[in-house]
């Protein structure tokens, strides 16, 4: 009798203990999620072990799970950031719905400004392609046309170039290396360090272009959007075909930029501040 008795008690025991483990667990990664979501720096091993509570042994497994599923990303200096997959499954909720009810408005406006197509793209969740998720055509019979859910390459389109030039550098370094950059047109970049120049020129003036680089006759240029915590949490993009597009492109500029200030604001987030030499 005391050895079952002995028997039963153990095997309660390590249900409990799984029972404890698995809801610790959950909470613990919502817990990781929620002190990087709101810092922009990351945030290393020690710093989320004193901010969650939680032992540095019991974190480094969650750690490295969520890293290898992309939710996470951690640089070279071993801080931790919001990952691709996360951003990209938060924009599928219903709050991300809801973005896009609210950019709709803005977005044809600037289609009624420029009279070229608009088009609202984030990071899909292998954080390799973006995604185009909200569009408004132009009503001109030429026009740029695109397909809501469709996927394109980050290094030769407008929005992509914007979402890209926005990665962490050790992001955006894994993603050059990876990739093959093919050449689709006579204006892609395919030279790495040209491509880098160009991102870091986008950081810089906060607006990417491209002209025939994807297609022959399209163009477009694209800005991003910022979430509270100055991530960038998407793009928008005007876009039309490339002899009209360039000759009016520097009041496309003008009203880019401020459709996108607008999306920022409607995302709950904060205009970056306007740097010296910006084109608009």
């Amino acid at each position: 009798m005391g050895m079952n008795n002995t028997m039963r008690s153990d095997k309660e025991t390590d249900k409990g203990q799984t029972a404890r483990s698995g809801p610790q667990s959950v909470g613990r990664i919502f817990s990781i999620l929620e002190v990087l979501s709101s810092s922009r720096a990351g945030a290393t091993l020690s710093e989320l072990a004193s901010t969650t509570g939680a032992p540095k042994t019991s974190l480094v497994g969650l750690l490295a799970g969520l890293v290898a599923e992309r939710c996470l990303i951690r640089n070279e200096a071993g801080r931790y950031f919001v990952g691709p997959r996360f951003i990209a499954l938060a924009m599928k909720t219903v709050s991300g719905r809801e973005l896009v009810t609210l950019l709709k408005p803005v977005m044809e406006e600037l289609v009624e400004q420029t009279g070229e197509t608009a088009v609202f793209a984030v990071l899909d969740q292998e954080g390799d392609l973006v995604n185009y998720v909200a569009k408004v055509e132009s009503s001109n019979p030429i026009r740029y046309a695109v397909t809501v859910g469709e996927r394109r390459e980050l290094y030769c389109t407008a929005l992509g170039k914007v979402l890209l030039a926005h990665f962490p550098a050790d992001q955006r370094q894994a993603y050059l290396e990876k990739t093959l950059l093919r050449q689709h047109t006579d204006n892609t970049l395919t030279d790495r360090a040209a491509l880098e120049q160009e991102l870091k020129r986008i950081r810089d003036e906060g607006i990417a272009h491209t002209q025939d680089e994807l297609f022959i006759g399209a163009s477009g240029i694209a800005a991003p959007i910022l979430s509270s915590d100055g991530t960038v949490i998407g793009a928008l993009a005007v876009a039309g075909p490339t002899e009209r597009f360039i000759a009016n492109v520097k009041i496309h500029e003008k009203y880019l930029v401020k459709a996108a200030t607008e999306c920022t604001l409607l995302a709950g987030g904060l205009p970056a501040p306007q740097k010296p030499g910006n084109r608009p």
